[in-house]
């Protein structure tokens, strides 16, 4: 049974939650009283993942930190189709780049978001500008994409470098980064809330 070491408002457990419910796996939550018990730092969660971050996710004897990390491992092991994460090295390589730029870039609307919901001490207007910066690289991919007759980050079929990225950019607004200039950038998330078993958590509604 895999267990999932979790925290309703983190967008990277979301990630995780998200992937499950598309694929149609089951598992078993196991709530982090992230804030404001602050579980994640205590010997026991420490021992799970020494650097006291979520989400963990537990698979018989595999453990894993990182959420793109943790993708990969679900694609490869219950997607028997391999479409979230195709078996060729150049679409390997691509996701990859993304999963990397939603695990960095991206992640400065995390760190907004921190900021204004759990008073984080960011320099706000330094992590916003930088989230701003990463949602134009990712609309004009998208943009481009969209010429060529693709509505995905990679390839013609969604795969979990559109999963990772997700989050962090639908949960823009709680960070106080609007949406409104980045029309490819909505386009896509709408696509994304099509995809059968597709989730929500706060902040992300269905429509």
């Amino acid at each position: 049974m895999i267990h999932l070491y979790d925290y309703v408002l983190s967008g990277n457990c979301y990630k995780v939650r998200l992937f499950l419910s598309i694929i149609g796996k089951e598992y078993e939550e196991r709530a982090v009283d992230y804030y404001p018990g602050g579980e994640h730092r205590t010997p026991a969660f420490l021992e799970l993942n020494p650097l006291g971050q979520i989400p963990v996710l537990t698979d018989g004897a595999v453990t894993l930190r990182d959420a793109q990390a943790i993708l990969v491992y679900l694609a490869g092991k219950y997607d028997a189709g391999r479409s979230w994460y195709p078996e060729d090295p150049e679409t390997q390589g691509a996701i990859a780049m993304w999963l990397s730029f939603a695990g960095g870039e991206l992640m400065n609307s995390s760190a907004a978001r921190l900021h204004d919901m759990l008073f984080y001490d960011f320099d706000i207007d330094k992590v916003r500008a930088a989230a701003h910066a990463a949602f134009r690289v990712l609309d004009d991919h998208l943009t481009d994409r969209e010429i060529d007759h693709g509505d995905w980050i990679v390839g013609d079929n969604p795969t979990i470098a559109d999963i990772a990225c997700f989050p962090y950019v639908a949960l823009g607004g709680d960070g106080g980064i609007s949406l409104d200039d980045y029309h490819a950038i909505r386009r896509w998330m709408s696509r994304i809330k099509a995809i059968p078993g597709f989730t929500i958590m706060p902040g992300i509604h269905a429509t």
